[in-house]
């Protein structure tokens, strides 16, 4: 587990309607501030990373499709520093993910479907707070290859 990374499991109620899904309220221990809430779709086999965000905290969960999505820790004054953190996220771990600033982040789409991402962040959207590098970036000691086991 990386350091101020939290993991909540999301509540859906189902019913013969459909269900609805919560992400995220004011009063949550979660919630620091409102900046923007925005949803990025991605593709089945699609890798968006890796960025990372100097000031912002991230909310991501997965209503819909399912992807990996991977940390990386490499702030130099954390105790997980150079640690990794996989998780599968979306319809069947319906869960919230709180990604504090300065953990590397990249998610890639799997199953047959698109999978839509939500992110409640606590800033607004800054070109000059994120930082991007190339998924094969070796900086970070992840690939993204399909693993059979």
């Amino acid at each position: 587990m990386i350091a101020g990374v939290k993991i909540r499991e999301l509540r859906q109620i189902l019913d013969e309607r459909g269900k609805i899904m919560h992400f995220m309220r004011s009063d949550d221990p979660d919630f620091e501030q409102f900046g923007e809430v925005y949803f990025s779709m991605v593709y089945p086999g699609v890798v968006k990373g890796w960025h990372l965000h100097k000031v912002m905290t991230l909310n991501y969960a997965v209503p819909v499709g399912v992807i990996k999505l991977v940390l990386y820790d490499d702030r130099s004054a954390s105790p997980t520093r150079g640690e990794l953190m996989e998780l599968f996220v979306g319809e069947g771990n319906y869960v919230r993910v709180t990604i504090p600033p300065g953990v590397w982040n990249g998610f890639k789409g799997v199953g047959v479907q698109p999978a839509l991402v939500c992110n409640c962040a606590s800033h607004p959207h800054d070109p000059a707070e994120i930082v991007r590098i190339s998924p094969n970036d070796t900086r970070i000691p992840y690939s993204w290859e399909l693993v059979h086991r």
